[in-house]
């Protein structure tokens, strides 16, 4: 069953104005750099920001889309703002998701003889092509259980990270990425994740910003 995805990675049952003034500060956009990009006046955004106005659903869509805010926050956006929820989740599983699932097998095999893999936003291992699988081989047991996560399997020391002999530069390169992801989408549910994996526990960098 295709259901609308209306929970959210701030976590956020603040009003739709409060909201969207944290996405563009975390944006780092003033208020007349918003409302230039997406072509509302100043005195509006302010008002819809305070709460002042109520905020059209399409002004809702406008101002996320220019805010770059992840579909799934979008849809509490528009809740919180009184209007349902429009982009919809489907479970990969699903009898629905066949054809996807088929043309990311295609895209894996063509990697093949280099190691390719399909992670959710989790990290967590969704498929993998036989050169992956053979890079896994001889990982601690306790990493391998499902639902595998790929970033804790590769920089965990009974893991991938043996193997690995630029291990700080990649080690470097995976933590980067994972705190531009958290600062870009705000996801308190991916901070939560890598952070209790343990991953970094070797590095003096942090996996979330402050």
């Amino acid at each position: 069953m295709t259901t609308a995805t209306v929970t959210t990675s701030l976590g956020d049952v603040r009003p739709v104005g409060e909201q969207l003034r944290a996405w563009r500060q975390r944006r780092r956009l003033s208020q007349l750099e918003l409302a230039s990009s997406a072509d509302v006046s100043t005195r509006h955004l302010s008002f819809v920001e305070t709460g002042r106005s109520a905020p059209s659903r399409e002004m809702v869509l406008r101002l996320a889309e220019h805010l770059e805010v992840p579909l799934r926050d979008r849809n509490l956006l528009l809740v919180a703002a009184g209007y349902a929820p429009v982009y919809a989740e489907t479970p990969m599983e699903e009898p629905r998701m066949d054809a996807v699932r088929t043309a990311l097998r295609q895209v894996l095999n063509g990697h093949e003889p280099y190691p390719a893999v399909v992670v959710d936003r989790f990290w967590n291992l969704i498929d993998a092509n036989g050169a992956a699988a053979l890079f896994m081989e001889g990982a601690a047991p306790h990493l391998l259980e499902p639902p595998v996560n790929v970033l804790r399997l590769s920089l965990h020391p009974e893991g991938m990270a043996r193997d690995i002999v630029n291990l700080a530069q990649w080690r470097a390169h995976m933590v980067d990425r994972v705190r531009r992801h958290v600062a870009l989408t705000a996801d308190a549910s991916l901070a939560a994740t890598t952070a209790s994996s343990g991953c970094c526990a070797s590095t003096t960098r942090p996996w979330v910003t402050r």
